[in-house]
C-alpha cells in the first residue's frame, strides 16, 4: 500500500530516510511530505517513531472530483460502515487547490455531509463532529481534478509530544527541533560519548528533544499513552498493542542508561522554569543541566567532543539582533571549538553574522517562518598553514577576478532594484564559455546554475572539460557555496540527439523572489530553471499594465509572467500551454502566492489551436513562443513561419485598447513588418526590455508591443 507522511517544508528529505529506517519499502520526497511504500504496521510504526512527520495519512478512496457535487457523490459512494461507527465522532480536514472547488472549509462540510446522510440511511444515526478531539480524524486533498480521501492515524498534529507544560514567546516545533538535532548529528554524537549544549535554550525544546532521542523514547509514547492513536475501525489493534509494548520496553532501558551530558542556559529566568517544568513532564529532568546565564558568559565545556544546537532569536516579535548572532558565535568559538553545531537561524544574513563558517546549509520552516539552518563542523576549523593552501589555477583565478567583478558592477542596481536572481557571468572569457546564474533563496541560501555553452569543433574535448573544470573552481571560490548548490548542466551527446546529457531527477525544488511574488525553481532536473531571467524588466512591465484587467499568456511555460500579474492585481488571467508538467508548476507557483479560484483559469491546449478557437477578450497579452515545436499532440509550430498566423489570431483577441507583448528567443528570426502591418501597428522594445545583467548578450531576446491597427 501506499500512504503519505506529511511535514513541514525542508524536512521531506530527512523524513524519507527516517521512514525507510523505521522498514518502510520506499520513501520519496514530495514538497511538505514523503511519498511511503509499506504496511498498515509500517504506518502504525511512524505514529509512534516518526520524529519529523506531522501526520500519517492512510488513504481510503481516491476519484474524480470536478465540482463539489462530484465530491459529495465520490464521498457517499465509499462503505463508512467499514470505517467508522454512528457513535464515533468525526473531523475533516481538507486541502484544495484548483478551480473547481476553491474553499476547503465548504469542501470539509461536503464531505461531512456525505458521511452524516450515508449513517443515517445505512444505521438511522448519525455520528456527532468533534474538531479538537474527534475519534476519526479524515483528511481530505482535492489536486488536478482528483480527491484522495484518507484516515488521519495521528489523530492530530504529531509535534504535539504530550510533555510540553510550558512555552516561551515564540516556541520551536518539536518536529523541527528533531530535525535540528539530525543535522547535528547528536544521535551519533551521544553513542561516541559527547554532550549536548543549548546556550540560548528557551523552554527547552531542543533538550528535551535531544534527551528523549537519546534514551530511545519513541515521540508517540507519550502523546497517545495506553490509547489508539485513532479509533478508525481498519486499525489493527493488536499490532498497536505490539509496538506499544515494544516502545515501553525500549524506553525503559534507554531511560536507565540515560547519561547527564546535556546542558541548557538561558538569560531569561522564566524560561529556565519553563524548561525545567518541560524537561519533568517528559521525564528526563535528571539528565539535563540548566542554568540562568547570558550568552557571553558561556564557559568552556570540558567534553572533547559534543554537539550544539541552538534557536536564537529571529521573528518580529522577538527582534532579531546581529550582535546577538555575533556574540553567539564568538562564545561557540571561544567555549566548544571542536564541537559540531547546527543552529536555526531567521534567514541568511543573520547566519552569516554568526561569524562562523558553515559547511552545509539548509532551509527550514519553523511553522510560517523560512530560516536557515546552518550546519558547522567543527565550529572553529583549524587555520590552514600558507604553504598548505592551494592556489587556483591561473585560468580559474582569471574567471575568479571577472566573477568579482562583474559582482562589483551590478551590486548597486541589484540592491536597489531587491534582485536576488541574477546572471553573473556570460562567457565574458571566450575561453570559458558558460552562463553563470545566481539564485538566491526565500531562507538566504546561494545556488548557482551553470550552463556550457558548444565549444567549437576544433577544440579537444579534453581542453574543454579542463576549462569547465576550471570555471566551476573559480565559481565555487567566489560565491562560497558547496559542491551540492552548484548545478551543471554540460553539453554533451544524449539521447535521441539531445545536445546534453542525462540531466538530475532530484525533485528539488527551492523557493525565490521576484518583485512581490514568490516562484518555485528547480535547476537540476530540467534544461531550463522554470524562470528566465532575461525577461524580469518585461513581465514586470506587463504586471503593472494588467492590473484591474485581463490577462492572457500563451506559450505559458511555469507562468511566472502569469504569477506576477495576478499578484499585481490582474482581474483575471488566463495561461495555456501544452505541458502538463508546466502547468502543473504554474499552479504551484500560483498556491505559493496564496492566488486560487476561477478568476485565474489555467489550460492545457497547444496555444496556436486554442487560440484560434478562443472568443475571449483580453487587455494584455503576452506570447512567447517556442523556436519549434514537433508536439504529437499538436501541430508543428515553426516561429519564422508561423508567427504571422500567430499574431493576427492574438490581436484578434484584443479587447479595445488592448497591447500585445510578443518576444522570442530566435538568433535568426526576423518579423514580417510587412505583413503585420495589415492588422497592427509594432514598436520594437527589445532594448528596454534587456536588464543589466544581460547587457554583454543584448540579443538573449526580442520583443515588440503590438497594438490593433486604428486602435
Amino acid at each position: 500500500m501506499r500512504f503519505f507522511a506529511s511535514c513541514g517544508k525542508g524536512l521531506e528529505y530527512l523524513l524519507a530516510d527516517e521512514l525507510m529506517q523505521l522498514g518502510c519499502v520506499r520513501a520519496t520526497a514530495a514538497i511538505a511530505g514523503v511519498n511511503v511504500e509499506g504496511t498498515l504496521d509500517d504506518a502504525l510504526r511512524a505514529v509512534l517513531w516518526s520524529r519529523l512527520a506531522s501526520r500519517i495519512l492512510w488513504p481510503i478512496a481516491e476519484f474524480d472530483c470536478a465540482d463539489a457535487d462530484a465530491l459529495y457523490a465520490g464521498a457517499v459512494a465509499v462503505e463508512w460502515l467499514r470505517h467508522l461507527s454512528p457513535e464515533h465522532s468525526i473531523a475533516i480536514d481538507a486541502h484544495v487547490s484548483g478551480d473547481a472547488l476553491t474553499h476547503a472549509r465548504y469542501a470539509a462540510q461536503r464531505v461531512k455531509d456525505a458521511i452524516v446522510d450515508t449513517l443515517r440511511q445505512q444505521t438511522g444515526q448519525r455520528p456527532d463532529v468533534d474538531v479538537e478531539a474527534a475519534d476519526v480524524r479524515i483528511h481530505l486533498v482535492v489536486r488536478k481534478g482528483r480527491a484522495t480521501l484518507s484516515i488521519d492515524l495521528s489523530g492530530g498534529p504529531m509535534h504535539r509530544r504530550g510533555w510540553r507544560r510550558a512555552q516561551g514567546e515564540a516556541p520551536l516545533k518539536e518536529t523541527v527541533a528533531a530535525a535540528v538535532l539530525l543535522r547535528a548529528d547528536w544521535p551519533q554524537v551521544y553513542a561516541q560519548g559527547g554532550d549536548l549544549l543549548d546556550p540560548m535554550c528557551g523552554s527547552g525544546t531542543l533538550l528535551i528533544e535531544g534527551a528523549l532521542m537519546a534514551a530511545d523514547v519513541a515521540p508517540g509514547l507519550q502523546r497517545h499513552g495506553a490509547r489508539l492513536p485513532s479509533r478508525w475501525l481498519g486499525l489493527d489493534r493488536d499490532a498497536w498493542a505490539r509496538l506499544h509494548a515494544d516502545a515501553e520496553a525500549r524506553a525503559a532501558q534507554g531511560r536507565a542508561a540515560l547519561r547527564p551530558c546535556i546542558h541548557g542556559s538561558d538569560r531569561d529566568p522564566a524560561a529556565i522554569r519553563a524548561a525545567r517544568e518541560n524537561a519533568q513532564a517528559a521525564g528526563v529532568a535528571e539528565a539535563i543541566d540548566l542554568c540562568q546565564r547570558d550568552i557571553a558568559a558561556l564557559p568552556a565545556l570540558a567534553a572533547p567532543r559534543g554537539a550544539v544546537v541552538c534557536n536564537p532569536p529571529y521573528d518580529a516579535r522577538l527582534q532579531a539582533d546581529p550582535a546577538l548572532y555575533r556574540q553567539l558565535g564568538d562564545a561557540l568559538k571561544r567555549a566548544v571549538p571542536g564541537w559540531r553545531a547546527a543552529l536555526l537561524c531567521g534567514d541568511e544574513a543573520l547566519a552569516r553574522a554568526t561569524g562562523l563558517r558553515a559547511r552545509k546549509r539548509y532551509g527550514v520552516f519553523n511553522g510560517p517562518l523560512a530560516c536557515s539552518l546552518i550546519v558547522c563542523d567543527p565550529i572553529l576549523p583549524p587555520q590552514r598553514e600558507a604553504s598548505d593552501r592551494r592556489e587556483l589555477p591561473a585560468g580559474a583565478q582569471m574567471v575568479a577576478n571577472r566573477l568579482r567583478k562583474n559582482l562589483d558592477k551590478l551590486a548597486r542596481w541589484r540592491q536597489q532594484a531587491q534582485v536576488t536572481c541574477f546572471r553573473a557571468y556570460d562567457a565574458d572569457i571566450p575561453e570559458y564559455a558558460c552562463a553563470v546564474d545566481v539564485y538566491t533563496t526565500v531562507t538566504g541560501e546561494t545556488w548557482l546554475h551553470v550552463q556550457e555553452y558548444a565549444a567549437p569543433a576544433e577544440i579537444p574535448e579534453a581542453t574543454t572539460r579542463r576549462r569547465l573544470d576550471e570555471l566551476l573552481l573559480a565559481v565555487r571560490e567566489v560565491f562560497a557555496v558547496p559542491r551540492e548548490r552548484v548545478a551543471v548542466k554540460t553539453r554533451a551527446p544524449g539521447k535521441g540527439g539531445s545536445k546534453y546529457g542525462r540531466l538530475a531527477q532530484r525533485g528539488e525544488f527551492l523557493t525565490v523572489r521576484e518583485g512581490p511574488a514568490l516562484l518555485q525553481v528547480n535547476l537540476f532536473d530540467y534544461l531550463d530553471t522554470g524562470l528566465f531571467l532575461d525577461h524580469r524588466p518585461l513581465r514586470a512591465r506587463m504586471a503593472l499594465e494588467a492590473r484591474g484587467k485581463r490577462f492572457l499568456n500563451l506559450f505559458c511555460y511555469t507562468g511566472v509572467a502569469t504569477v506576477q500579474a495576478a499578484v499585481q492585481g490582474a482581474a483575471q488571467t488566463t495561461s495555456v500551454d501544452l505541458s502538463a508538467t508546466y502547468l502543473e508548476w504554474l499552479a504551484d507557483n500560483l498556491r505559493g502566492n496564496n492566488i486560487g479560484g476561477t478568476r485565474h483559469r489555467i489550460t492545457q491546449a497547444d496555444a496556436l489551436t486554442w487560440l484560434e478557437a478562443d472568443r475571449g477578450e483580453y487587455d494584455v497579452i503576452f506570447c512567447d513562443p517556442p523556436t519549434f515545436s514537433n508536439s504529437k499532440r499538436a501541430s508543428d509550430f515553426d516561429v519564422q513561419r508561423d508567427h504571422v498566423r500567430l499574431l493576427r489570431a492574438a490581436v484578434a483577441r484584443l479587447a479595445p485598447g488592448g497591447v500585445l507583448y510578443f518576444s522570442n528567443n530566435f538568433r535568426r528570426f526576423r518579423l514580417d513588418e510587412a505583413a503585420l502591418a495589415e492588422f497592427a501597428q509594432v514598436e520594437d522594445i527589445s532594448a528596454s526590455t534587456i536588464p543589466p545583467d544581460f547587457a554583454r548578450n543584448p540579443r538573449i531576446h526580442r520583443a515588440w508591443r503590438i497594438i490593433r491597427r486604428g486602435s
